[in-house]
């Protein structure tokens, strides 16, 4: 080796000269993220992260945060996603160093693609550990890559101010073009990793984090111009288009598609069923859709993307900020910024436009309902109907069927009736009932997450509140029908019914078991109630909440192409019959 070459490697191994002391960077990190808004953070527990657990820790006493304590990983991101999506505001989650960071990937892939501030702060070894081998040693900085805005290393000893700083402007979207979602602040500490002897926690201060409940909001904009054309155009309302998707609607005249999640799904524009009616007002109709204006992002109806993929129908996307969901010239729409804008684009519909689909609507919700009372069993779609109506407060729906139960049987109701959420970025499974605990305990007030049994397996270990931790309100409704169902309404069902893959397909996508919930609830200490009917059901939704609970609904999911087929074939049959108005 070269002498040069070896004085440098030699110098490149000498520790730096030591700098701040581990407990008191941190302390600056803790004041740096509460000057940036950050009141909550989850914690998992670990050595290399002591020094930051313990500023947090008198932060915590001093009333100035609140500390939640988890010893699952990746169940601690998605309770900092939760409490991140309740609150509006940056939730941070701290982590140890090694496998420990790895874990928070899932709720980091999540928080990209919902735009949601969630602040990543892994502990690392010192420079001169790295590379070397050390326990719990490997390569932290850049680890979630494209899925944060923003990532850091912070030698041990530096001031990590600046570094928190800009972290949490990247997280709230404060620069320009970009917008909000997750960060990671790879924070090394040297020892000792512990506060010095004459530190001490400080006094008790009897103050605690204020935080407002919100309830769902509403808009009122005035009428459309009288000089705005008469176009047969649409609303859909996606995931987080929020109330201004319903004020345009209706200040605009035109029938509003919205999903569950939009936070858009009332008022006297709102149509339930919409999925199955799309159809009703196709090309060959007397009515056809003529525009679209999009507000938020439509993730659940093959329906609605084949209405947006179609080149003949122009369509808008209302996008007054930068969104994380999708990637600038990837979409067909028209981005627009301002209202005036899209209202120009949408025009005014004409009053039998709106007619007739309140019509059909009201029709169609009338079959599909029949169609579900004829049964006393509880179905996915009679359940989330009844969940849907019950709800007040904040309402949580899983991914996979749950949201989609809701799409086609929640009627949609004159006012808001609860402030709805939905792990929507990735749409995945994972995290579900930890991210409702956030939302839960970020938002203050009652919480019902409706979720499948594989949802609800997948996060099990999510019902696990250390002794002394804040219990939340929160209403677990799980219907259990012994695998997953969605996967039969798609094309595998058909494949399964044809006998050519013999077994494989319930193996490979229903994923058939028997866990006892009952027991799981036990073993967690949370209380159970096992309900088969709806009017069980709709007696456990009336129930006090009280801490946390689970209604298991257990149904039999082999049937559920067949209601489907059903509840197609009554909508189809109410609305054929209904008046044509040219």
């Amino acid at each position: 080796m070269d002498p040069e070459d070896a004085a440098t490697r030699a110098a490149s191994l000498t520790p730096p000269l030591p700098g701040l002391s581990s407990i008191d960077a941190a302390r600056i990190a803790v004041a740096a993220l509460l000057d940036a808004g950050v009141r909550t953070v989850v914690v998992a527990p670990g050595s290399r992260s002591a020094p930051m657990a313990y500023a947090l820790a008198e932060a915590d006493a001093a009333g100035r945060l609140e500390i939640l304590v988890r010893i699952d990983e990746r169940s601690a991101g998605f309770t900092a996603l939760g409490l991140a999506l309740a609150t509006g505001a940056p939730a941070a989650v701290l982590t140890t160093s090694g496998t420990a960071v790895g874990n928070l990937l899932p709720a980091v892939m999540e928080a990209n693609h919902a735009a949601v501030p969630l602040v990543v702060i892994s502990a690392d070894r010192p420079e001169e550990l790295r590379g070397t081998g050390a326990n719990q040693t490997t390569v932290q900085l850049d680890l979630f890559g494209e899925h944060v805005r923003f990532a850091v290393d912070v030698p041990a000893g530096a001031d990590p101010q600046r570094a928190v700083e800009t972290a949490l402007n990247a997280a709230t979207g404060a620069f320009e073009d970009t917008p909000p979602g997750p960060v990671q602040l790879n924070l090394a500490f040297r020892d000792p990793l512990v506060p010095a002897p004459g530190d001490r926690l400080p006094a008790g201060s009897g103050r605690r984090v204020y935080r407002a409940a919100p309830g769902p909001l509403a808009l009122d904009f005035p009428a459309a111009p009288a000089a705005l054309p008469e176009r047969r155009t649409v609303v859909l309302a996606g995931h987080d288009a929020g109330p201004v998707a319903e004020a345009f609607a209706r200040a605009h005249g035109l029938p509003l598609l919205a999903e569950p999640s939009s936070n858009a799904r009332y008022g006297p524009n709102a149509v339930g069923p919409y999925g199955l009616l799309l159809e009703h007002f196709g090309p060959e109709s007397a009515q056809p859709v003529e525009r679209v204006v999009l507000f938020g992002r439509a993730t659940l109806s093959r329906p609605v993307s084949d209405l947006l993929a179609r080149a003949d129908i122009p369509s808008a996307l209302y996008q007054p900020v930068p969104v994380a969901w999708y990637e600038p010239g990837r979409r067909t729409e028209l981005p627009l910024e301002k209202l005036s804008e899209l209202g120009d684009f949408a025009g005014r519909g004409p009053a039998a436009w709106l007619d007739a689909w309140l019509l059909a609507g009201a029709a169609a919700q009338h079959a599909l309902d029949l169609v579900l009372s004829g049964s006393a069993a509880a179905t996915g779609p009679s359940v989330a109907a009844l969940v849907w109506e019950n709800t007040r407060g904040q309402l949580v729906l899983g991914s996979s069927n749950g949201i989609r139960d809701a799409d086609l049987a929640g009627a949609p109701a004159a006012a808001p009736q609860a402030t709805v959420f939905a792990n929507r970025g990735l749409a995945g499974i994972d995290g579900t009932i930890s991210t409702a605990t956030g939302i839960a305990l970020g938002g203050r007030q009652d919480t019902t997450v409706l979720l499948g049994d594989v949802t609800f397996l997948h996060d099990a270990g999510g019902l696990l509140l250390g002794s002394g931790e804040a219990e939340p309100a929160l209403r677990i409704v799980v219907l259990n029908d012994a695998g997953g169902a969605i996967f039969g309404l798609l094309e595998h069902g058909a494949v399964e019914a044809t006998g050519r893959y013999g077994n494989a397909v319930e193996r490979l996508f229903g994923t058939p078991h028997s866990v006892d919930i009952a027991a799981l609830a036990a073993a967690y200490g949370v209380a159970h109630r096992a309900v088969s009917t709806t009017a069980e059901l709709a007696r456990a939704l009336s129930a006090p909440l009280s801490g946390r609970s689970i209604i298991e609904v257990r149904t039999d999911r082999h049937g559920l192409r067949e209601l489907h087929a059903r509840i197609r074939a009554a909508v189809g049959a109410a609305v054929a019959g209904l008046p044509v108005a040219e």
